[in-house]
């Protein structure tokens, strides 16, 4: 008998206020294309409620993480800390995400990013869970944190990465999956170009719906269907078929999440 093809969208913001007209349908067409595991990413503490409803309404399919966006860390960022603290306490979740450093928007709250990333490394090792990193602009100043925090009990995901080669050993070096996602298919994402020298076990899926959708949807609103066009061209990269790329992308968001 043949086995369903699971996909794993492993970064998919998709309690954000830009499904809310059609939440349902997108998740139907996610279903329809074999995208059946979603790990979703925290911003803060004001998306907290909307995340537990969409696990609640999905409890096969939706897998949350708890902690603070970098680009959300700002003079409060120690009550909202705190808030990931509390909810650790209370309940399961898959993973510290999405944390890191962003210089894209705004440098001027670098050392609290700083802080606040460093605290949250130090959250996933007591709850041995993995992190889900964000870097934008920002691979010398994560780099720094990793290194200083580096163990065996440190992995997890670079989410969205769009380095170089070298950064991509870099972060795999520091026991991270790449997160692959719409960007691959992108004229000038530049990943394209060294991803077959990178080994498909360290490879993850992710689609950061609604940003970031692949061609021939980009500039539009993503969403997790949308995972089919960027498993398309991984197979074009790697020379194998989709349903292998599907395969293994999943066993090694098992491998990360422990689901």
């Amino acid at each position: 008998m043949e086995t369903k093809l699971i996909i794993t969208d492993t970064h998919t913001h998709l309690y954000s206020e830009e499904f809310d007209q059609d939440r349902d349908e997108m998740m139907h067409r996610a279903f329809e294309a074999g995208v059946t595991r979603f790990f979703i990413p925290a911003i803060d503490s004001a998306y907290t409620v909307a995340m537990y409803d969409l696990e609640q309404k999905y409890p096969e399919n939706i897998f949350l993480m708890t902690g603070v966006h970098p680009t959300h860390v700002k003079e409060n960022y120690e009550e909202e800390l705190q808030h990931v603290e509390a909810e650790l306490a209370k309940r399961k979740f898959y993973a510290i995400g999405e944390i890191g450093i962003d210089l894209y928007w705004d440098k001027t709250h670098l050392k609290e990013q700083q802080i606040a990333f460093k605290r949250q490394i130090q959250l996933s090792k007591k709850y041995q869970l993995p992190i889900v990193i964000h870097c934008r602009d920002a691979f010398d100043e994560v780099f720094a944190v990793l290194e200083e925090e580096k163990s065996t009990d440190l992995f997890g995901i670079f989410h969205c990465f769009s380095g170089t080669y070298e950064q991509a050993l870099q972060a795999l070096s520091y026991n991270m999956k790449l997160g692959i996602g719409g960007v691959v298919t992108f004229k000038n994402g530049k990943i394209d170009q060294f991803l077959h020298q990178i080994d498909l076990k360290h490879i993850v899926l992710e689609t950061d719906a609604p940003y970031l959708a692949p061609v021939p949807f980009r500039g539009k609103r993503n969403e997790s269907s949308y995972l089919v066009n960027v498993i398309d061209k991984l197979s074009q990269i790697y020379g194998v078929s989709g349903e292998e790329i599907a395969r293994i992308t999943t066993e090694n968001s098992k491998a990360i999440f422990g689901i």
